[in-house]
């Protein structure tokens, strides 16, 4: 049996650090650091972090979402996901927040799917993907603007996801990493889920 990967923690002397650019949802900031026998610098986007949610039904389908990203010049399909720039929100909370929000849906089971780091060598982004499932109608009705205002949602087999994560015609990451992980848990008969709750010491909340 081989040893689990895992990453390491890996603590700097940070020299300096500036905000060298502030924007209207995230900045770029400038880090100079001590490595090895000298210094370096980078810069990065310093984001809040995010949170995802894979809906799951009891046919096995996953609720997709369509919307224009603009940076990409694409409506594509994604799960829910939102901003963690609520100060001091729950990321559990803020996930049943976005799923309330963006598809009008309730889940009464909550599980962690996966954590993961959206572009280490550009971006200090961690994303944490819930799956939820008995789902049922939000009591609450939300009204959409900008890029959600005409969202398009559809119920799509898990099996299809990954078929279209494999075949190239998706490219939503946090969409891809979420149904494959989705499907290798279920293979695994969900031996791989982590409780709802586990601390994220890595969010920014």
């Amino acid at each position: 049996m081989t040893d689990l990967l895992e990453d390491d923690p890996f603590p700097v002397t940070v020299v300096s650090s500036e905000t060298v650019f502030t924007g209207a949802v995230w900045n770029i900031r400038r880090d100079v650091v001590e490595y090895g026998d000298g210094r370096i610098t980078r810069e990065y986007m310093d984001h809040t972090g995010a949170v995802a949610v894979l809906a799951l039904d009891d046919q096995g389908r996953v609720l997709l979402i369509k919307q224009y990203r603009h940076p990409v010049g694409l409506r594509d399909w994604e799960i829910p996901a939102g901003l963690l720039d609520k100060h001091g929100e729950d990321p559990l909370v803020g996930a049943q927040r976005e799923l309330a929000e963006e598809v009008d849906l309730v889940a009464a089971q909550w599980h962690l799917l996966s954590d993961f780091n959206s572009s280490p060598g550009g971006s200090n982004e961690v994303i944490r993907v819930y799956l939820a499932r008995e789902l049922s109608a939000s009591p609450h009705e939300f009204v959409r603007t900008e890029e959600e205002f005409d969202i398009e949602k559809r119920w799509v087999p898990l099996d299809d996801v990954v078929t279209a994560a494999l075949e190239r015609t998706i490219g939503n990451s946090i969409l891809m990493i979420a149904a494959l992980a989705a499907q290798a848990g279920r293979a695994r008969e969900w031996s791989t889920l982590g409780d709802a709750n586990t601390p994220w010491p890595r969010a920014r909340v």
